[in-house]
This record gives structure tokens, C-alpha cells and sequence, in this order.
């Protein structure tokens, strides 16, 4: 509702200016009143354009205001201060617009968005879910904002063939001295019993981890190049090693999709490096990027014998090579990560039509979405020996209009170089369309890191925030956090309800503590460390899930005691004059503008990329409703009119939080 009026105020106004004053604008800059007192809407458009004019920017307004009228949805228009235009919704027939819930009608959009993307060598843990959190959130924004939601793919992307697995991989047969057939059988007994491998896999990368670097310097340059060779037979493929390697990531993926499910995350795709090596997606980038003059191959200096990325503006230098340029192919002829980061954009934007990945079912969600590997589907490899009929592709995943990567600021200049490597080919218009959507690392209080058990210095216990560290074993797991959240929650609940069921205890329970994970997760701006501290954001009060949680069901118990329910309390609501005005209706009046900022707020988050205006919007309407209820005696309403009215301010409170805690990815219990 609040958009669609301010829409109409701005064209009003541009059409007046025009017919005033021949001023053709291409934007009105529009605020929200602090106070109430000086309407809904305010433009300082007459200051923009007091130069121009040779005018007051306070006789501008007057001239303009007075042009001002007969604005469907409006009550009036007048001049405030020095210059301030400020209008006057009509509340009687503005009101019915935030009733009909009606979303203006948007574009189709084919967005690919990636996010997660955990190497899938140990269990995820708590830096891992802000990423998660943060990407599914988006995903779930631009379905919202987009005709066509599901044309919005949701990818994981799976580095199966890095350094992190090829540790793990090491720590199995190097350290422990395990064959392939004894890591097979560990794997089927973890997987028979119950037990986490992810876990076990935690212990053994940091094991391994130490074990690097705890060694003389002949056994350090010795375990490096055992590290290397590992990497690149995982890397090649078709070897014993390669296949420890495939068990361990396929088996670790697993229990990764099954902890994102608990907080209601999921996916579509889940494109794999070593695909990418396998279809020869490097080869086809490789050659695209010679053919463009991006790619080329370096004779001397330190980059001799690598395959290195030509910078822009690196024509310029004339003096020896360019040391400074983006090395793609080293010297042993493996590629770097963005080499194949490179390859796997130009897929994700259609730019290497021959390439394709081939897709199995690998995860079906208990809603019925079913989840996608890439696999290799080559008829033949490149001896011309058969390997199958190839499988066909089960959904269009490339070829997006955008393409958003869910990726923490430290990655910020490989994500830059992929964008610089589009534009060097030619690619601008997909460079500008590929989003870094970054964000800052999460870390731990002291005293929560303290209370998790991790011994502290004097020194780590005046500090703002302890950082974790998946090589070092420090840390919490995703799943051994929920766990944590839903005791405390449910210890809580026990004390406040001791008469509950178990299972409907243990349900709540979940739905706070995962509510209260993903709005701490959220509240935050993407550029913002989280330091995280579970008793925080388990409060009851305050800017947390668990309170805009409480409000839904504060607003859902009026209508369970009143008999009714918020669609029959619309239906009857016919005459409002009377109840939006008066110094008592004022609190009212602002609930109602709250709630009707829901689109007005989905365009804020698409815009500026930042989920928090949303977590922020849930929370301040949650306020206000708790202020309304707090005031208004719904229930015991003596004027039957009156009350119909109040319910019906709750209905729409209550549509309006249940909706936009949906798209926090938050689920509104029943009770708490």
C-alpha cells in the first residue's frame, strides 16, 4: 500500500513540476516522516530545485502545494519549514489498500544464486550458517520479488577436488594408513550406525592440519609434496585416491544438506569441480580466453612457465613481464581456483554453449523438491571409449540474467579477478550482472566461547570476539550449536508450560531456537562481524527472533479466545470512519502504515542487497503491535464496530509478521 501511494504522490508531482515549471525529473526524492504529525509522505525537492528556479526553496513549496490536489488517496499537501513538502494520506480509503494485500506486478527474473558452498571435508560449522542463512534468505527475497519464482535456482557449489579434501584424503591413507576398501567399510559402518563422519572428518583435517606443520623441516618439505601429489591425483581422477576422495565428499555433502535442512535451507543444484575438470569446462575457457587476448603464457620472471591472466591495462608495461598478473595454469599445469571459477561463470552465463553438466538425483527434501548433482554425462571420453548412454539435463541452470555468489569478504579479489576476466573477453554486460554478495565473518563472545568449554586467556577474555578456525579444531559445529539452542529453549518452555506434551515441547523448541539463529544471523548488515552469543539471541526481548516470534503468537491467541479469525474479521470490516482518527487512534494509524511497508521494504533489500532491512521491519512492527496490544483492549471492546476494527489492525499485523518472518526463512509457532 505505501508504495503504490508513493508512486502516485511522485508522478503527481513530476506532472505538476512539468506543467509549472517545464521541469522534466527522472527521480523525486521521497522520505517517511519521523512523526506523524507531518503526514506519511515528505519531498525536499523544493531545495533541489531553489537554484534552479532563482526562487525560496519555501516559495517553491507554496507554488508547488498549491498546484497539489485531488490526489485519489490523499487528504492534503502542505508546506513544513523551510521548504519541506509534506502529504497527508487520506486513512479512510488508503486503508483498504494494505486489506486487499495486493503485490504489484513485477518482472520474470532468472537469477542463479549460489551460496553454502562448504568444502565438504569436516562438519559445517557456525561460520558456515551465516553464509547459508544469509544466501537462502536472498533466494528467498528475490522469489518474492519476482514473477516468476521459480526461474530464482538456488546452487551449492561442491569443491570436491580442493586442498582442504585432498587433507582429509591425506589424513586417511598417510596418517592412519587406511586402504580404499578399509575407508569404504569405515564409511558403511558410520553410515549403518548412525555415527557422523562429518565429525570424525573435524578431527582427523586438524590432526592433519598439525600434523604439516608439528615436524622437522625435512618432513615439512617432504608432507608438502605428499599434500600436492594428492591434490593432483584427486585432480586427475581415475585412481584409487581420487575415489578415497569421492567416498569421503559425497558422504561429509550428505550430512552437510541434511544440517542445512533444519533450518528449512535447500537446494536445486549441486555443481561440482571435479565435473568441471572431468567435461573439460577448463579447456573450452581456456581456449575462449586465448582467442579473446586474455590468456597467455609466460616465458620469464617468476611467472615463467605459467599461464597467466592479462590485466587491464597491462599492455602498457614494457619493462620485463607483468609480475603482478593473475596466474590461472601454474607451472606442473594445475589449475587455480579461479581458473575454474573463470570456466564456471562463463557456464552460469551460457558463454560456453558446447559445455554442460550432466545431473543425477542426489537429495529428495521431504516437501517434495528434489535436489540435482552434476555428474559426468559424456557418451564417450576422449579415447572414444563408451561410458554410458549420457543422462539429459532435468532442469535449464545456466544461461541466468544474474548471477549472485553468497561468499565472505576474504574472497573479494578472487571474485574480482572472475569479473575482470569477463570483462577482458568482452563479457561486460554479465560482469556487471555477476554480484559478490560478501559478507563478514561470524565469530564467538569470550564468554560464549568460554561457556562452549575453550580455555581463554587473560588477554582473549578482553577482547570484542574470539575467532574460530576449522584447521585448528576451534570452533562450533552447525549441528552441536541447534542442539545447544533447542535445550535451552526447551528447558525454558518446560518451566513456562510444564503441562506440554514432549513432541509439542520439542517442536516449539525447535522453531525458537532455529528462528533465533537465523534472525541473529540476519539482523546484523552483511558488512558487519557477528561476534555470536547464544543467550543473546535466545532473549525474549529485545531485537530477536524469539520476541517477533512471540508477537505472532500474542496476535494469534486474540483471535483463538475472540471465536474468529482474521479473514472473517476483514470480511466484516465496512465503516472505519471515527477509529483512524484522534490522539488515540494515532498508534493505530502508524501499525497499519507499518504493515503496509512490506513491498516498500522487499524493494529496499533487492536494491541494496541487504536482507537486514527486513529483519529490522519484522522488528519494528512487531513493536508496534506489541504497543497496540499493550493499549487496546481487544477482547473485552464494548462497541461492536470498534472491536471489529481492532481485530482487524491485528489481522493485518499478524499477516504481515507471519509473511515477513516467511521470508526470513522463520517459522511463526503456534504457541510458545
Amino acid at each position: 500500500m505505501y508504495q503504490e501511494l508513493q508512486k502516485r504522490f511522485e508522478q503527481h508531482l513530476r506532472g505538476v513540476l512539468a506543467a509549472k515549471y517545464d521541469l522534466q525529473l527522472e527521480s523525486i526524492p521521497l522520505e517517511i516522516p519521523p512523526d506523524l504529525k507531518f503526514g506519511e509522505l515528505a519531498t525536499p525537492i523544493a531545495f533541489e530545485l531553489a537554484r534552479k528556479l532563482r526562487k525560496a526553496p519555501k516559495i517553491i513549496a507554496q507554488e508547488v502545494v498549491a498546484a497539489l490536489s485531488g490526489l485519489e488517496g490523499f487528504a492534503g499537501f502542505e508546506v513544513a519549514g523551510a521548504g519541506y513538502i509534506n502529504a497527508r494520506l487520506d486513512r479512510e480509503k488508503s486503508i483498504w489498500l494494505c486489506v486487499a494485500d495486493k503485490q504489484p506486478a513485477r518482472p520474470p527474473i532468472f537469477a542463479n544464486v549460489e551460496h553454502t558452498s562448504i568444502n565438504p571435508n569436516k562438519a559445517a560449522h557456525i561460520g558456515h550458517l551465516r553464509n547459508a542463512i544469509l544466501g537462502d534468505t536472498w533466494a528467498r527475497l528475490l522469489k518474492a520479488a519476482s514473477a516468476t519464482p521459480e526461474t530464482v535456482i538456488v546452487q551449492n557449489y561442491i569443491d570436491n577436488t580442493g586442498v582442504q579434501v585432498a587433507d582429509v584424503v591425506v589424513g586417511f591413507l598417510h596418517i592412519e594408513g587406511k586402504s580404499l576398501s578399509e575407508v569404504r567399510s569405515l564409511l558403511d559402518k558410520f553410515h549403518s550406525n548412525g555415527d557422523r563422519i562429518d565429525y570424525y572428518c573435524w578431527d582427523l583435517y586438524a590432526k592433519t592440519s598439525q600434523w604439516y606443520e608439528q615436524c622437522t623441516e625435512e618432513e615439512k618439505t617432504a608432507r608438502k609434496k605428499l599434500r600436492f601429489a594428492t591434490l593432483h591425483e584427486i585432480e586427475h581422477g581415475d585412481n584409487e585416491t581420487a575415489e578415497v576422495a569421492e567416498l569421503i565428499s559425497t558422504a561429509v555433502l550428505r550430512r552437510h544438506l541434511q544440517t542445512m535442512l533444519r533450518l528449512g535451507i535447500e537446494y536445486d543444484f549441486l555443481p561440482r569441480e571435479s565435473e568441471i575438470l572431468s567435461l573439460r569446462f577448463w579447456e573450452s575457457a581456456r581456449e575462449l580466453m586465448i582467442e579473446k587476448n586474455v590468456l597467455y603464457k609466460e616465458e620469464v620472471g617468476k611467472n615463467s612457465g605459467c599461464w597467466v591472466m592479462k590485466r587491464a591495462g597491462a599492455e602498457t608495461v614494457t619493462d620485463g613481464p607483468d609480475e603482478d598478473a593473475k596466474v590461472i595454469v601454474r607451472s606442473n599445469g594445475t589449475v587455480t581456483y579461479v581458473g575454474k571459477d573463470i570456466a564456471y561463470h562463463l557456464w552460469k552465463f551460457h558463454l560456453l554453449p558446447e559445455c554442460e553438466f550432466g545431473d543425477e538425483l542426489f537429495f529428495e527434501y521431504p516437501n517434495g523438491r528434489m535436489c540435482y548433482r552434476s555428474i559426468d554425462n559424456r557418451a564417450v571420453d576422449e579415447q572414444g571409449t563408451a561410458r554410458g548412454t549420457g543422462t539429459p539435463v532435468h532442469f535449464k541452470a545456466s544461461g541466468a540474467d544474474y548471477a549472485y555468489n553468497v561468499i565472505d569478504a576474504r574472497q573479494a579479489e578472487p571474485q574480482a579477478n572472475v569479473k575482470e576476466a569477463l570483462r577482458g573477453m568482452g563479457y561486460t554486460a554479465q560482469a556487471n550482472r555477476l554480484n559478490h554478495f560478501t559478507y563478514e565473518m561470524v565469530a564467538l563472545t569470550p564468554n560464549y566461547a568460554s561457556e562452549l568449554g575453550y580455555q581463554l586467556s587473560p588477554e582473549d577474555l578482553t577482547r570484542p570476539y574470539i575467532e574460530i578456525s576449522g584447521r585448528k579444531g576451534f570452533g562450533v559445529k552447525a549441528d552441536d550449536l541447534m542442539d545447544l539452542m533447542i535445550l535451552a529453549a526447551n528447558e525454558e518452555i518446560l518451566q513456562r508450560h510444564p503441562d506440554w506434551d514432549k513432541t509439542d515441547r520439542n517442536k516449539v523448541a525447535r522453531q525458537i531456537a532455529y528462528g533465533a539463529l537465523r534472525y541473529f544471523m540476519l539482523k546484523f548488515t552483511r558488512n558487519s562481524v557477528i561476534a555470536f552469543d547464544q543467550e543473546s539471541a535466545l532473549a525474549p526481548e529485545g531485537e530477536t527472533g524469539p520476541y517477533i516470534q512471540y508477537a505472532v503468537v500474542r496476535a494469534r491467541n486474540i483471535f483463538r479466545k475472540a471465536g474468529t479469525t482474521p479473514e472473517a474479521e476483514f470480511a466484516k470490516l465496512a465503516e472505519l470512519d471515527g477509529y483512524l482518527h484522534g490522539e488515540d487512534a494515532e498508534d493505530i494509524w502508524a501499525l497499519w502504515l507499518r504493515a503496509a511497508r512490506r513491498t516498500l521494504v522487499l524493494e529496499q533489500c533487492i536494491a541494496t542487497s541487504e536482507p537486514a532491512h527486513l529483519a529490522k521491519h519484522a522488528f519494528q512492527l512487531a513493536q508496534e503491535f506489541n504497543n497496540f496490544y499493550h493499549k487496546h483492549h481487544i477482547l473485552t471492546e464494548d462497541d461492536p464496530a470498534r472491536k471489529t476494527f481492532l481485530l482487524a489492525t491485528a489481522a493485518v499485523a499478524l499477516r504481515e509478521l507471519v509473511l515477513a518472518l516467511s521470508w526470513l526463512g522463520i517459522e511463526s509457532p503456534e504457541a510458545m
